[in-house]
């Protein structure tokens, strides 16, 4: 599904990767393992092409990234930072605006969905009708990670989404992705993820 080929990339005097060759498969489970500062963040960057290398390939489905194809590509991918950044707006606002967007508009706005969603997440149903600015930082992060569910994408890239989490939600996110028929990508120092479904890449 993704395969990257001789990658190289260098930041000054800072090798960020060599020669770096790997390939996920569809549906597959994996965990970037390493130290701060070592690519990981970088590596989903060079995915959804907010990055460049020196050197090297990316394919997305025996399809090389490049500047043509790169937007097609991105409606693949949905990245999940732990700052997620919404507009100063109601929930439900926000919603029916990311669904007037033309790249969603293949998605039907399914309450009954979204309602399941909050719940799952421990969410209160009138968590629509409240302004962004009056959510914590940990009702933002869960609202981000159910509006990238309701997108429906191909491949989740999920950047370091459980930190700051308790213990409970922790196991409802983590079970959630891994348990879905998508292909996961996940950066985290939480031992949470390390499952038997999943494979750790490391460097």
């Amino acid at each position: 599904m993704i395969e990257f080929k001789n990658l190289n990339l260098k930041f000054n005097d800072k090798i960020i990767f060599e020669n770096f060759n790997y390939k996920i498969e569809k549906n597959d489970k994996i965990l970037l393992n390493g130290k701060s500062g070592t690519g990981k963040t970088t590596l989903f960057r060079i995915i959804c092409g907010f990055e460049s290398v020196n050197s090297g390939e990316i394919l997305y489905n025996n399809e090389i990234l490049s500047h043509k194809n790169i937007h097609k590509i991105r409606n693949k991918i949905a990245y999940i930072s732990q700052d997620v950044d919404l507009s100063n707006d109601t929930v439900s606002n926000i919603l029916h605006e990311i669904y007037s967007y033309r790249g969603n508009k293949n998605l039907e706005y399914d309450e009954i969905k979204i309602k399941k969603l909050l719940k799952e997440f421990l969410l209160e149903e009138d968590t629509l009708n409240k302004n962004v600015r009056d959510l914590s930082g940990g009702e933002r992060q869960r609202l981000g990670i159910i509006i990238s569910i309701l997108l429906d994408r191909e491949i989740y890239l999920l950047d370091e989404i459980t930190s700051g989490l308790d213990e409970t939600l922790k196991f409802k996110i983590i079970d959630y992705f891994l348990n879905s028929d998508k292909t996961i990508l996940a950066i985290s120092h939480d031992t949470h993820w390390k499952k038997e479904n999943i494979k750790e890449l490391r460097w």
